[in-house]
């Protein structure tokens, strides 16, 4: 993990097109601005986590809806098969 310090108004270069600045800083908290192009995607971590659970599920979800589908058609056929 880098560590840096930072004040108000000073910036982090994230690979060739992220900037993070800081924009003020009150009790324990930090307010960061960030520019970032339109296709990359920024969340605030824990929104990150439930994002990739949700994505998560709703695979799981298709993963079984394709497995039952498969047996069914293929008890259909195998039923098919036996006329």
């Amino acid at each position: 993990m880098l560590v840096l310090s930072r004040r108000i108004g000073e910036k982090i270069a994230v690979g060739n097109d992220v900037v993070i600045e800081i924009l003020s800083v009150s009790g324990e908290g930090v307010r960061l601005g960030i520019i970032a192009p339109k296709e990359t995607s920024v969340h605030r971590y824990e929104v990150f986590v439930d994002i990739e659970n949700a994505n998560r599920a709703a695979e799981d979800a298709v993963n079984d809806i394709k497995k039952s589908s498969l047996k069914l058609l293929s008890a259909h056929f195998q039923a098919g098969q036996k006329k």
